[in-house]
């Protein structure tokens, strides 16, 4: 699940920010769940529990406890948090390069949207592994957490995809590829051929124009797209 909470004391500003996030992880239909609070000071107050969200939209210029002292409180419960800086001045710099945060949203900015959407697209290819999405199968409806999600092959017009539960599954339905890779952005995921889109993660080793993935299959990669994918799989595995 992917918990954002929005901390800005101008009710109407997080408002239209809640409605620009739903529609972004909407579209590409990441499940999600979004909290207002109206003060730094009701953020914190969760205490320990501030660390079950995802990613925390913080208004920098509050009253009472503002975004960078929310920030400091937060980092010391979590790490792991993404934190966004919103702000009419862009002045922090220093602050958020010492808090870890991701992003600075300056407010009324022209192109404030197509900056939230960058942001999300970032912050969504570092978690790509963790991300729930749904998907529409045959099968039924059905959470997929992309960390699980092996390759998702084409036939025809029917795609598969093959899923680690408690073995590999395969969930089954119609549509194209190129649609799925656009879904699941540039994070883990890798097109090695016309009909095949592979989770680096479980890519064992590729070499002579081959891909063997570590449940034992082997798929040859276009030698167009061969320099790519050997490229992205050696930086993945430095990052890993």
């Amino acid at each position: 699940m992917f918990r954002i909470a929005i901390c800005d004391d101008e009710k109407i500003f997080a408002e239209e920010l809640k409605k620009l996030i739903s529609a972004c992880l909407s579209e590409k239909r990441i499940v999600f769940e979004i909290d207002i609070f109206e003060s730094g000071a009701e953020f914190v107050a969760l205490g320990s529990e501030v660390a079950r969200y995802t990613a925390v939209f913080l208004d920098i210029n509050m009253d009472g406890v503002n975004g960078i002292e929310a920030a400091q409180k937060i980092r010391a419960v979590s790490r792991e948090m993404f934190i966004i800086f919103v702000t009419a001045y862009i002045s922090y710099s220093l602050e958020g390069y010492r808090l870890d945060v991701v992003r600075y949203l300056l407010k009324g900015g022209s192109n404030f949207s197509a900056a939230v959407q960058e942001c999300l697209d970032a912050i969504i290819d570092k978690l790509n592994s963790v991300v729930e999405k749904v998907f529409d199968f045959r099968e039924g409806r059905k959470k997929v957490k992309l960390e699980n999600l092996l390759y998702v092959e084409s036939r025809l017009h029917k795609l598969e995809f093959h899923v680690m539960e408690d073995m590999v599954k395969i969930y089954t339905m119609y549509g194209k590829l190129d649609e799925v890779e656009d879904m699941l952005g540039e994070g883990s995921f890798i097109r090695i051929q016309k009909s095949y889109l592979v989770n680096l993660k479980y890519i064992r080793n590729v070499t002579g124009y081959r891909v063997m993935l570590s449940d034992g299959l082997e798929v040859a990669v276009s030698r167009a797209k061969y320099t790519d994918v050997k490229d992205k799989f050696t930086q993945y595995q430095g990052e890993f």
